[in-house]
């Protein structure tokens, strides 16, 4: 078990790396570059075409509305990263980490708009009727590599049920146990039951749960945040200075923080800013695919909206009531530090209130978002068939996540995770004509039509 581990880890590190960071920056860069920096120049109206269309139907062909579609991919990226992923990065590279966090962020927000107006143009209706899209058919009717698309299912049909299944689901165990003493069994049995409540109504009913559940649970952490923040607002300026010094300086050893380079504030911030943004791995764009819409270009300034709910705004507001309130220099690490946080920031019960309720909802989310994903991928090289037998699979995989020991599934699913990004980005590089063409064309229509 032990060698098992060690190759799992130095596979994972190697995926993880310095190269795969590169490979997806750097196509966020090059993406902010050939589409104008559309992410800056078109933010405002990404954010009034999300929160002025909430309640909207869309048009065109889909199986939710836009709103929902974001809601869903939401759902999937708000996770235990904004949480123990951001306290991790700076338990390891500092302050500083929080700045490049914030760089893959913005670079993340082209990425994640590119991969959704390329899947929106290839999607199509599986035999149910429910519309599918994502890398696997961008790579099948796009790029003419069939068998990169085969991979690419292959791979999230076999990631979803670690990453967005038992790592979720024991995540929620382990929270609930700890504040409550909820046994494990129990908190499985209970999510199960909530998911099939959920997921056996395919999209269409994930969609409506989640267009209630994300903006709820996203207010109730913000809020909280917010408290704290206002309440610390004189350790702002501070908090900001350490956040620029050590990016650019690194950070000196202090309490029971043990120092860090540059080079780690880099690649902790960037790498744990792409693992809860999931910019490039192509995950968010096949539930995109499903939203009904009339141009690709549409959808896709939503995915400029949900890399900055996940990252500009929630994981910020994890990363400074970590500095505020000086918890970071206490030795903690993961969910245990940002726990602290809270609980120095919000004295009493409410502190722990907010994170185990950010720790349950953003989990069981993730579990519900990530249904989806996996099923495409299953409906993909089975057959639309296939889509219920995988649910129900799926529900029972959660009881076995809620009750397992998941050191070897969490390293096994965070490199299958990982190695979705080089088929994903196979397809958006090799459709950025299409892609350009398709943001010309969009924003000619929208100059004549005085928008």
């Amino acid at each position: 078990m032990d060698s098992l581990l060690s190759f799992e880890r130095a596979l994972n590190g190697y995926v993880w790396g310095g190269p795969m960071i590169v490979l997806l920056m750097g196509t966020g860069l090059l993406l902010t570059l050939l589409t104008g920096f559309v992410q800056f120049r078109r933010l405002g109206t990404a954010l009034g075409e999300v929160l002025g269309h909430v309640f909207s139907r869309g048009s065109g062909r889909g199986s939710v509305t836009p709103f929902q579609a974001v809601a869903t991919a939401l759902a999937s990226t708000v996770g235990v990263g904004n949480i123990a992923g951001v306290a991790t990065a700076i338990f390891i590279g500092g302050p500083g980490a929080l700045f490049w966090l914030w760089t893959s962020g913005v670079l993340g927000m082209c990425t994640k708009y590119s991969e959704i107006v390329v899947a929106m143009q290839y999607r199509e209706p599986d035999a149910s009727g429910t519309m599918r899209g994502g890398a696997m058919y961008t790579l099948k009717k796009g790029i003419r590599l069939p068998w990169l698309g085969t991979i690419f299912a292959l791979l999230t049909a076999l990631a979803a049920f670690g990453i967005g299944n038992m790592v979720q689901a024991n995540s929620v165990a382990e929270s609930l146990n700890a504040s409550f003493g909820l046994s494990p069994a129990l908190t499985g049995i209970g999510m199960a039951v909530l998911t099939a409540v959920v997921i056996i109504g395919g999209v269409k009913r994930i969609g409506e749960f989640t267009s209630v559940l994300v903006p709820f649970m996203a207010i109730v952490y913000l809020v909280g945040g917010l408290v704290i923040l206002l309440t610390h607002a004189g350790e702002l300026p501070r908090a900001l200075r350490l956040v620029f010094e050590g990016a650019f300086t690194g950070t000196a050893a202090t309490g029971g923080f043990v120092g860090s380079t540059v080079a780690l504030a880099l690649r902790y911030g960037v790498a744990r800013g792409l693992f809860s943004n999931e910019a490039g791995l192509g995950s968010a764009p096949m539930v995109h695919a499903a939203a009904q819409t009339d141009h690709p270009v549409r959808q896709g300034m939503y995915g400029i909206f949900e890399v900055f709910v996940d990252t500009i705004l929630i994981c910020t507001m994890t990363g400074l009531v970590i500095l505020v309130t000086d918890t970071w220099t206490v030795g903690l690490n993961g969910a245990a530090l940002s726990a602290k946080a809270f609980e120095t920031g919000l004295p009493g019960v409410w502190g722990g209130f907010v994170v185990t309720t950010g720790i349950v909802l953003f989990s069981f989310s993730t579990l519900i978002g990530w249904s989806y994903y996996g099923e495409t991928g299953i409906v993909y090289l089975l057959g639309a068939r296939a889509a219920m037998p995988y649910r129900l699979l799926w529900i029972a995989v959660i009881y076995l996540g809620a009750t397992g020991s998941l050191h070897v599934v969490w390293g096994i699913a965070d490199t299958l995770n990982g190695l979705m990004a080089l088929p994903n980005l196979v397809a958006v590089l090799g459709s950025i004509p299409l892609l350009l063409r398709l943001q010309r064309e969009f924003f000619a229509a929208a100059r004549v039509q005085g928008r």
